[in-house]
């Protein structure tokens, strides 16, 4: 009836995690008998009575709901191909890329054009890979000017933080604006070039050390140090 891991710590498969029917097995584990055992390398996040391992490596897998960043790869008549970081790309319909009144035939690049890159939504992925996107909801945009850098994907709940905790405390350190995606895919704006890339050190440093205890402390005192 107890965890024989902590929050945070890496586990190798075949690693038992907790014993008993206390806590639920998810994503990363399977539960055999009367234990919860990892399969796959990665951070143990506790959750309530959830227990996962999110892997600390590995490319993106589209699920619903999750906010992403792309680039306009192609553009039809009736819809837009985004390239999301995953193998197929994905889909930006008309009637999920904006509200107004499109007529045939129009010139669908004043929306949104080649390499126009967008924070945008994933609304449904089938069996066949195809994945369908939509602008429509909060934050949802065409990104102007900024950069863009990659992390690992399944570090960017670390990189977040529990209700946006860590993002946060890089954003007010160097007055950047961030977006994450889930995609691994990160855009910084800012005004003062060195606090841009200081943000960008700080994300990096988030990516490599995810697997550290005290880490929202140990970022708040890098940031500090370089601001100095």
């Amino acid at each position: 009836m107890t965890l024989v891991v902590k929050d945070k710590s890496i586990v190798v498969p075949g690693e038992i995690l907790a014993q008993g029917m206390d806590h639920v097995p998810a994503q990363g584990t399977f539960r055999e008998n009367e234990n919860i055992i990892a399969s796959q390398i990665g951070l143990v996040n506790i959750n309530g009575r959830l227990i996962k391992v999110i892997a600390l490596s590995g490319r993106y897998i589209p699920k619903v709901g999750d906010m992403v960043i792309g680039r306009i790869t192609h553009i039809s008549f009736s819809n837009w191909a985004v390239d999301i970081g995953y193998a197929y790309e994905a889909n930006l319909s008309l009637k999920e890329a904006t509200s107004d009144f499109i007529a045939r035939g129009a010139d669908l690049s004043q929306y949104y054009d080649y390499g126009d890159l967008v924070t945008t939504k994933v609304i449904g992925v089938n069996k066949q890979k195809a994945i369908d996107l939509t602008m429509k909801g909060p934050g949802l945009r065409k990104l102007k000017g900024g950069r863009i850098i990659q992390v690992t994907p399944s570090k960017v709940p670390r990189i977040i933080g529990k209700q946006g905790s860590m993002i946060s405390i890089v954003k007010e350190a160097t007055n950047c604006k961030i977006t994450v995606g889930q995609n691994g895919l990160v855009w910084i704006q800012g005004e003062e070039p060195e606090k841009v890339r200081l943000a960008e050190k700080a994300i990096h440093k988030i990516d490599q050390e995810a697997h550290k205890e005290g880490l929202t402390d140990e970022i708040s005192k890098f940031l500090k140090e370089k601001l100095k």
